[in-house]
C-alpha cells in the first residue's frame, strides 16, 4: 500500500480518464514523478468536485494519495501557498517544455528533492530571464539523470579544456578535443573551449555562449530521449512558422 499525506507537488500533465476522472502526472520531491487518478474531477460532476479548479499546472499544491499499484488514488489537494505561477504567452510555452521534459525523462518513484527545488526556482525566474532559466534547468536535469556533462576537461584525455580550441560533443562519450581541422566550424556538434568553460561556470558573458549552452543541452537531451522529439516543441515551435511571436519563442 502506497500512501502519503499533504506532500508538496506540481501537476505536470493531465488527461481524461473514463467518464469523469483525470489521469495525472505529478512531480513531488520525495517520490519523484507519480501517476494519480482523480475521480469525479471533470464533466458534470466537476461542479461539485473537491478538486474543482485545483489540478492546474504551475500551482504549488499539497496532495494526499493512497493505492496498491503504480496508479494511485488522489484523495485530497489544496494550494500550498497563496499564489500560483501565472505564466502566459511565450513564458507559458517555456513552462510546458519543462513539464514535458520531466514527464518524458523521470522514472516513477525516483526521488529528486533537489530537482524539485530547481523546478520551482525556474518557474520564478522564467518571467525575468527565460533563456537563462531554461539553460540552468536543463543542466541540472542532466546531472540529476546521471548524465552530467564534464565541461572543463576532455573526457578522453582528462586534460583541461582550453578556451582557444574546438571540442566535439559525442553523445555516448562526452566532449573531446577536435583534432580534425577540416571539420566545418558550423558543425552542430562542435563547441569552442571558451563557451564550454563559460557553461561550466554558469557565467555566460556573450549571447553566443548562451546559444552554445542551448545547443549542447538539446543534443544531450535528444540522446537521452533516444531520438524522440519533444511534442511541446513540435506543437508550439513548428519550423515553418515565421511569425514574430514564434521567432521570439524559439529564442528560448
Amino acid at each position: 500500500m502506497y500512501s502519503a499525506q499533504s506532500q508538496p507537488a506540481y501537476i505536470l500533465h493531465t488527461r481524461p480518464y473514463r467518464d469523469t476522472s483525470l489521469l495525472i502526472d505529478a512531480f513531488t520531491p520525495m517520490q519523484g514523478r507519480i501517476s494519480l487518478i482523480a475521480k469525479a474531477a471533470r464533466g458534470v460532476q466537476c461542479k461539485h468536485s473537491r478538486f474543482k479548479g485545483l489540478l492546474q499546472a504551475f500551482t504549488p499544491l499539497l496532495i494526499s494519495w493512497r493505492g496498491k499499484t503504480e496508479l494511485l488514488n488522489l484523495l485530497h489537494a489544496e494550494p500550498s501557498d497563496f499564489f500560483s505561477f501565472q505564466l502566459s504567452g511565450k513564458i507559458l510555452l517555456c513552462g510546458l517544455y519543462l513539464n514535458e521534459l520531466l514527464v518524458r525523462l523521470l522514472h516513477r518513484y525516483d526521488p529528486h528533492p533537489t530537482l524539485f527545488q530547481v523546478y520551482q526556482t525556474t518557474l520564478t525566474l522564467l518571467s525575468q530571464n527565460p533563456n537563462l532559466a531554461l539553460r540552468l534547468f536543463e543542466k541540472q536535469l542532466l546531472a540529476e539523470l546521471g548524465y552530467a556533462l564534464h565541461l572543463n576537461r576532455d573526457t578522453q584525455t582528462q586534460q583541461t579544456i582550453l578556451p582557444d580550441r574546438q571540442y566535439q560533443f559525442i553523445p555516448s562519450q562526452g566532449l573531446v578535443l577536435c583534432s580534425n581541422t577540416t571539420i566545418a566550424i558550423a558543425n552542430v556538434y562542435l563547441f569552442s573551449g571558451a563557451s564550454l568553460l563559460a557553461i561550466h561556470a554558469e557565467q555566460w558573458t556573450t549571447p553566443n555562449q548562451l546559444l552554445d549552452a542551448k545547443r549542447l543541452f538539446r543534443l544531450a537531451l535528444h540522446h537521452l530521449l533516444e531520438g524522440k522529439s519533444i511534442r511541446s516543441r513540435e506543437l508550439l515551435w513548428p519550423p515553418k512558422r515565421t511569425s514574430e511571436f514564434a521567432s521570439a519563442i524559439d529564442e528560448h
